[in-house]
């Protein structure tokens, strides 16, 4: 059977890194985006697409196999939390793992910033950020 990315909200993600010491939270954005607008502490950054290019990376799966590596707790069938901005790159990195033999692979909806409000403005309706879960700058 093949495996599926799950879709959970921010709050559901937290709730399963506080009670899963296997999961990781893999912050999939740009650097600029991990570093200057914040991520979630003890977030594994691996960009699926950098800026000025934004091409996917081609050493997407490695780079997570060398990260998880440094982990001996994790494994192929640990649960892997995709973040993004807004939960759509993280939907595709999500699949990339899939694809790659990964089996628990979740995609956080609203991602770090949630979606746009009637001014175009981010984190006025969801996301990490709004919905209150800690994160850090730098």
């Amino acid at each position: 059977m093949d495996s599926e990315i799950i879709e959970i909200t921010p709050l559901e993600a937290q709730a399963l890194l506080d009670h899963d010491p296997s999961s990781r939270l893999i912050d999939v954005r740009s650097k600029v985006e991990f570093d200057y607008v914040g991520h979630p502490p003890g977030a594994i950054h691996i960009a699926w697409k950098e800026f000025p290019e934004w091409k996917e990376n081609p050493s997407f799966v490695d780079d997570v196999e060398t990260a998880l590596a440094r982990d001996q707790l994790v494994a192929k069938d640990s649960p892997l939390l995709m973040l993004c901005r807004s939960g759509a790159r993280s939907h595709s990195a999500g699949l990339k793992l899939i694809a790659c033999g990964y089996s628990r692979v979740y995609n956080v909806l609203e991602g770090f910033e949630g979606d746009k409000d009637e001014n175009q403005h981010r984190g006025n309706l969801n996301g990490w950020r709004f919905r209150g879960l800690a994160w850090e700058q730098g």
